[in-house]
């Protein structure tokens, strides 16, 4: 028996990508949220350059959610060890 005969690859992979862009959007979108919140915009523009730099160097793009947040994850270990003065006294004022 032919292991290949069952297979039929996909006429459209359009929506697979789509799926794959819209996962990266949205993963990049609530890290540069969070950063720029916890650290400045300055600090999530830096970070989100780091975060589509990481994506270029990986081999394949990633196919999950959960593949998508390791390279955020990995990006996050290079953030300053503590939250900007300004935003955290934002957050006490707001509270």
């Amino acid at each position: 028996m032919n292991p290949l005969t069952g297979y039929k690859p996909s006429t459209n992979p359009a929506p697979r990508c789509a799926d794959l862009m819209m996962m990266a959007e949205r993963e990049l979108s609530a890290f540069f949220k969070a950063v720029s919140q916890s650290f400045g915009l300055e600090q999530a523009e830096l970070s989100a350059e780091d975060w589509l730099q990481e994506l270029i160097e990986i081999d394949g793009l990633p196919a999950s959610a959960r593949e998508w947040r390791l390279i955020t994850a990995k990006i996050s270990t290079r953030l300053p060890s503590g939250v900007n003065a300004s935003s955290r006294s934002t957050e006490l004022i707001n509270a």
